[in-house]
C-alpha cells in the first residue's frame, strides 16, 4: 500500500509489468478505501516524468528496474568476465608453480664456513677460543655474505682428540662455555639469518663416557654398547686391524677382561651400532640438538661406523710383508672395517629423523657426510642416496685437496671432473680445499695461488666450504716439539695437525686480536698476523678478503653462477677454463684460471659462442679489472684468475652436451623476470 501511495509518477504505472505489480499489491480490502486517497494530483504528477531509478527507491521498485535488459545484460557480462579472469589467474598461478624450478635451499645458496672453536676467538682470556668468542664475531659472516656456519665439536670431552672423543653428547665442554652460551649463540645467529651446523660423531665415544664405564662393568643394559671380543693382556690381538693413527685397533681392558675395538685413539672406543639400543641413543642425541634449533649435522667418519661381525683379518696391500710389521692403515685393504653392509640404512634412518624437523617452511635440516674414499669415488657417491631414498644432501668432496700435487690446468680439470663425472644425475656438488686435519692450501700450494683457488671454489657449481682463515690467505705455523698440542702429533711429530689450527688473525693488535685480554694462546699466532688479518684486508680492495667477498656476492646475485650450466671449455698445462650460463639469459660468465708456474696465452677463437671481445669483470691481479681482451689472446700470469662477463644470444651447452652439467635445468624469461623448467 505504501508503494502505491508514494508513487507520484503516473507514467510509472504504464511501465511494462508495473501495473500488474500495483494491482497485486492492492488487495481487495484496500480497494474499498476512499478512492480519493488513490488519486494522483495532476499538478504534482507532471513534476515526476522521469523513469530512471532514484535514490531511496524501495526494494520492489529496484527489482523491477534491475530485471530490465539494459541493466541485466551488462551485469551478467561483468559477472562472467570476473569468473573467466579468476579462472585464468588460478590457471596461470598453477602453471607458474608447476613450471617453476625448485627454489635453492639455504645450504645451496651460501658457502659453508668451518669454525675450529679453539682457534676462532677467545672471549675470556684463557688462550682458547670459545662460544662467546664466536658470537662476538658474527658480523664477520654478514660482511662476507655467508649464511651457513659449521662449528667443529664442542661437546664435553677429555680432549684426547680435541673434542672428537665425546664424554657427554648432551653437554657443552666448560672450556668452550655453557649450554646457555650455546643457546644465546644459536638465537643470535638465527636473528642474523645465519644457520648453525654442528658435528655429530656416531662412531665412537670417549673412554670416559658413562656408557663405556657401564659396559666395561658388564651392566646388562650397556654390556653390548661397544665392540668387545675375547683376548688376553699379553697374547696376540684378535686380528690384524689397525687404527687411523697406526698400530692395533684393539686394546685390552683389565676391568672387563676383554679387548675393545677403536679405529682411532685407544681413548676412543667404537660403539656397537649393530645394537638397536645404541641406534636409539644416536637418534635421541639427534632429537636433542634439533630440538635446540640446530640447523644441520656434519656426520663424522661415517664409513667406520660398522665393522664386519666375523672379525677376520683384513688382506694386506703387500701380501709378502711380514704380518708383524703391519702397523699403518695403508698396509691393509679395509674390506671389513669400512663401508659395511647396513651403513647406508643407518644414515637413511637418521635422515628420516631430521626430516621430521624439516616440515616447517624455512626450517630445513641439512645433513652432510664425511667419508674420504680416495680412488674409490663410487663409494663416496653412495652417500647421496638414491632416487627413491634420500641420504645426505651431499658427501664432502675432498679431491681438490690434492690440487697442489700437480700445478697445471689439466690436473685441476681432472679433479673437478672426477666428482662431476661420478656424481648421480641431478645431485648438488660441493668443494673444499682445506680443513682442520689437512695443511692450509696457502702453504702447500703457495700464497700466489690462494686467490685463484678461492675463485675456483666460488665459481664452480655447487656449495663451497671455507676453512676459517682461507678468506684472508692464512698459512700454517711452525710448531716446535715442545709446542705440540695435537695427540696425533705427540705420537708422530710429522703427523701433527697443529700447524693448520693456529688462532684466527683479526687485526694487527696483540695476538692478532684472537685474545686481547691476556698474552696467552693455546697455539702460537702466525708471525705475519700484522699484515695478514681481517682489519687490514678490509681496507685493501685488492686483498684476498676483498676478492673473496666480491666473488661470494657475485655468486649469490648472478643466476648463471649459482644455478646455471657449467661447461668445460679449455685446459692445458697452465690454464683451466670453463663457463657458466643460463638458457634464456643473455649474460654469461667465462673463468680463465692459471694454475701453472708461468704466464700463458689462451686462444678461444674456435668457439663461435663467445664474442670476439671480452671484458674482465674481475682479476685476481686487480690492476687488470675492466680490461678488454681478444678471445684469441687471453693473457694470464701464474696464479692469476679472470672472471669475464659477456653477452651472447648463442648458448654453448646445446652443442657441447658432454662438456656441460647442470643440477636442475632452468630457463629464464626476461620479459617476466622468472625461471621455468625447460
Amino acid at each position: 500500500m505504501e508503494l502505491v501511495r508514494n508513487i507520484r509518477n503516473p507514467d510509472f504505472l504504464d511501465v511494462e509489468g508495473v501495473g500488474s505489480v500495483v494491482r497485486a499489491i492492492n488487495s481487495p480490502s484496500e480497494e474499498k478505501q476512499d478512492s480519493s486517497s488513490l488519486k494522483l494530483d495532476s499538478d504534482v504528477a507532471e513534476e515526476y516524468t522521469q523513469l530512471k531509478p532514484y535514490a531511496g527507491m524501495p526494494k520492489e521498485v529496484l527489482l523491477l528496474y534491475s530485471s530490465q535488459a539494459r541493466y541485466r545484460i551488462p551485469r551478467e557480462i561483468m559477472f562472467w568476465l570476473t569468473v573467466a579472469c579468476t579462472l585464468a589467474l588460478v590457471a596461470l598461478t598453477i602453471t607458474v608453480i608447476a613450471l617453476s624450478p625448485r627454489c635453492l635451499c639455504w645450504w645451496q645458496v651460501s658457502p659453508v664456513y668451518q669454525i675450529y672453536p679453539r682457534s676462532f676467538r677467545d672471549s675470556d682470556g684463557d688462550g682458547v677460543g670459545d662460544i662467546k668468542g664466536i658470537q662476538e664475531q658474527l658480523d664477520h659472516f654478514e660482511y662476507l655474505n655467508i649464511k651457513s656456519v659449521w662449528i667443529s665439536p664442542f661437546y664435553r670431552s677429555p680432549m684426547k682428540d680435541f673434542g672428537y672423543d665425546v664424554e657427554d653428547f648432551l653437554a657443552i665442554d666448560p672450556l668452550f662455555g655453557t649450554m646457555k652460551d650455546f643457546e644465546e649463540l644459536l638465537a643470535e645467529m638465527h636473528n642474523k639469518g645465519l644457520k648453525l651446523i654442528m658435528d655429530f660423531i656416531p662412531n665412537h665415544t670417549s673412554d670416559q663416557h658413562r656408557w663405556f664405564n657401564l659396559s666395561r662393568m658388564r651392566d646388562p643394559h650397556y654390556e653390548d654398547y661397544y665392540v668387545w671380543t675375547d683376548c688376553n693382556e699379553t697374547g696376540p690381538r684378535p686380528n690384524n686391524w689397525v687404527t687411523v693413527f697406526g698400530n692395533s685397533s684393539w686394546t685390552y681392558d683389565e676391568v672387563r677382561g676383554q679387548c675393545y675395538l677403536h679405529q682411532f685413539l685407544k681413548e676412543q672406543p667404537d660403539l656397537n651400532l649393530r645394537n638397536p639400543q645404541v641406534r636409539q641413543e644416536m637418534i635421541d642425541i639427534i632429537h636433542f640438538w634439533l630440538g635446540k634449533g640446530v640447523d644441520g649435522f656434519r656426520m663424522d667418519s661415517v664409513k667406520f661406523i660398522l665393522e664386519a661381525a666375523h672379525l677376520r683379518d683384513e688382506p694386506q696391500v703387500d701380501p709378502n710383508k711380514s704380518p708383524e710389521s703391519v702397523t699403518s692403515e695403508w698396509d691393509l685393504h679395509h674390506d671389513y672395517t669400512t663401508s659395511q653392509l647396513g651403513l647406508h640404512d643407518l644414515l637413511r634412518d637418521w635422515r628420516a629423523e631430521m626430516d621430521i624437523y624439516s616440515r616447517e617452511p624455512g626450517k630445513y635440516r641439512f645433513m652432510v657426510t664425511q667419508s674420504y674414499d680416495y680412488h674409490e669415488v663410487d663409494k663416496t657417491m653412495m652417500y647421496y642416496g638414491t632416487s627413491l631414498v634420500k641420504e645426505s644432501d651431499f658427501p664432502f668432496n675432498f679431491y681438490l685437496m690434492d690440487l697442489p700435487q700437480n700445478t697445471s690446468g689439466l690436473w685441476v680439470q681432472h679433479l673437478v671432473h672426477l666428482w662431476m663425472a661420478n656424481m648421480p644425475k641431478g645431485q648438488w656438488p660441493n668443494w673444499l680445499v682445506g680443513n682442520h686435519d689437512k695443511p692450509r692450501i696457502a702453504s702447500i700450494a703457495g700464497q700466489n695461488y690462494i686467490r685463484v683457488i678461492n675463485m675456483l671454489l666460488l665459481t664452480l657449481p655447487g656449495t663451497p666450504t671455507t676453512y676459517y682463515g682461507e678468506e684472508i690467505g692464512m698459512e700454517n705455523i711452525n710448531v716446535t716439539d715442545s709446542q705440540i698440542q695435537d695427540p696425533a702429533g705427540k705420537f708422530n711429530a710429522s703427523a701433527s695437525r697443529d700447524p693448520q689450527r693456529s688462532p684466527m688473525q683479526w687485526s694487527g693488535n696483540m695476538n692478532g686480536d684472537f685474545n686481547n685480554k691476556t698474552n696467552v694462546t693455546w697455539l702460537p699466532v702466525h708471525p705475519d698476523y700484522k699484515s695478514v688479518n681481517v682489519e687490514v684486508q678490509k681496507k685493501d680492495e685488492g686483498s684476498v678478503l676483498a676478492q673473496y667477498r666480491f666473488l661470494n656476492t657475485l655468486r649469490q646475485s648472478e643466476l648463471p653462477l649459482h644455478r646455471g650450466w657449467f661447461c668445460y671449455i679449455h685446459a692445458d698445462a697452465n690454464v683451466f677454463s670453463y663457463l657458466r650460463e643460463l638458457d634464456g639469459l643473455d649474460q654469461a660468465f667465462l673463468m680463465v684460471l692459471n694454475f701453472g708456474k708461468e704466464s700463458a696465452i689462451t686462444d678461444l677463437s674456435s668457439f663461435p659462442e663467445l664474442p670476439d671481445q671480452l671484458k674482465v669483470l674481475m682479476s685476481t691481479n686487480h690492476v687488470n679489472n675492466g680490461k678488454v681482451l681478444q678471445k684469441s689472446h687471453i693473457l694470464t700470469e701464474a696464479g692469476e684468475g679472470l672472471v669475464i662477463q659477456y653477452s651472447t644470444h648463442t648458448r654453448f651447452n646445446p652443442n657441447h652436451t658432454k662438456q656441460c652439467y647442470v643440477s636442475e635445468k632452468a630457463c629464464y624469461v626476461g620479459a617476466m623476470d622468472i625461471l621455468y623448467k625447460c
